[in-house]
């Protein structure tokens, strides 16, 4: 029942912060409880409710559950951080003093110390015994994770962007694209939500919309009244769309029929070929890797460009950035994708970064090609957080790069 990873902060937080704790026994069990409670969150998703992707609880308690983990996982490091400072200090003066003590008995070279006496001087200023101490420590945890989570539900702010094509013809300058990522339209995003999302599109008057994938948790008879929001949206040139991996994760076939009922034109290995001012123009999307574990087709770009205008400029739709090296040399001119969330919070996003070829969010030139990694307008409910990483809706006006 229980994930592994999350034991290490709550042993971690229970043999440092509880079990010394001047409390009773049974306050202590309680605390140790409420602790083990808030770092299993995602296993007691899973176990009591079946679903850890889209977990169907009221969005005031998903909010609480990810501010609370959150601010567990900040003061496992915390506390660490701290701990290895006072141990290697306590080990400085230690070796410091016997070497001071040496030199003044002309003794020559200080004894080294024991392991004992190392443990004690490293471990000496250990535990947070002041109540001032404790407050602070509180206030510096639970306060930046809960404005993360309010970050994380705010309806995304707008971000202009220009994009510039070497292959882009004259006829396709100031072409502006809408691109929106990793709606996750879930328990916590919801109707609501979606409908503020695509008025805030729909506003800017693009004269093309595309979604990078991941716009849903949960199967279509518990997100439609979310879903239906999308066919709202509209541009000139449509509104096309390439799927992630959690729209496998939630029914990928009758995701796909509903997002084409309602007016998303879905790029699963296919392209289209536009032609704003008489120019051709292709969009392409593909499909998520985690496809080929349902059986069902992994990213093929031979495929989606099969039959394609060769002297076309490319923008290519792709959730995942991490293989944009490999497309830029099969002729991609311009990559969007997401799946990151811009890895929501100092921290993690260097260790999504290192999951994602480097790519975590805004602009990379790979090799000559564009790419762009969208933030995302929402997140997975299971850890609505954001901190120093806020959410977009990201419009491109397409430029003519010099050569």
């Amino acid at each position: 029942m229980f994930f592994l990873w999350p034991l290490i902060p709550f042993f971690y937080l229970l043999f440092r912060l509880v079990l010394p704790a001047r409390m009773g026994a049974g306050a202590k069990f309680l605390c140790a409880l409420f602790l083990l409670i808030v770092t299993q969150a995602f296993a007691i998703n899973r176990f009591l409710l079946g679903d850890l992707a889209a977990p169907d609880l009221p969005p005031w308690l998903l909010m609480v559950q990810g501010w609370l983990f959150a601010a567990a996982i900040l003061l496992f490091v915390l506390v660490l951080a701290r701990d290895v400072f006072l141990l290697l200090r306590g080990c400085w003066r230690l070796l410091f003093r016997r070497k001071g003590a040496a030199q003044a008995a002309g003794t020559g070279s200080p004894a080294s110390p024991s392991r004992r006496e190392l443990v004690r001087a490293g471990c000496g200023g250990l535990l947070l015994a002041r109540p001032a101490e404790r407050i602070a420590l509180a206030a510096a945890v639970l306060g930046p994770t809960a404005f993360g989570v309010s970050q994380a539900v705010a309806v995304p702010a707008l971000r202009e962007e220009e994009a510039r094509l070497r292959r882009l013809a004259p006829e396709h300058e100031g072409l502006r694209v809408a691109q929106v990522s990793d709606l996750h339209m879930s328990s916590l995003l919801t109707r609501d939500w979606v409908a503020a999302v695509v008025d805030r599109v729909n506003a800017q008057k693009p004269d093309l919309i595309v979604l990078t994938g991941d716009m849903v948790d949960g199967p279509p008879e518990r997100r439609m009244e979310s879903a239906r929001e999308l066919s709202r949206l509209k541009a000139p040139l449509g509104v096309f769309a390439c799927v992630g991996n959690h729209e496998y994760y939630s029914g990928y076939r009758a995701w796909v029929r509903v997002f084409g009922e309602l007016g998303l034109h879905m790029l699963l290995n296919g392209h289209a070929v536009l032609t704003p001012g008489g120019k051709e123009l292709v969009l392409a999307g593909l499909t998520d890797p985690v496809a080929r574990t349902f059986g069902l087709p992994g990213p093929d770009m031979e495929a989606a460009m099969a039959g394609a205008p060769a002297h076309a400029p490319c923008i290519l739709l792709e959730h995942r950035p991490g293989f944009a090296p490999l497309r830029a040399r099969q002729g991609v001119d311009f990559q969007l994708s997401g799946h990151t969330h811009g890895g929501q919070a100092p921290g993690l996003r260097e260790i999504v970064s290192s999951f994602n070829n480097g790519y975590v969010r805004g602009w990379f030139d790979v090799d000559g090609m564009p790419l762009y990694v969208s933030p995302g307008a929402g997140l997975w409910g299971g850890f609505p957080i954001r901190i120093a990483t806020p959410s977009e809706i990201a419009v491109f006006t397409l430029r003519r790069a010099e050569a």
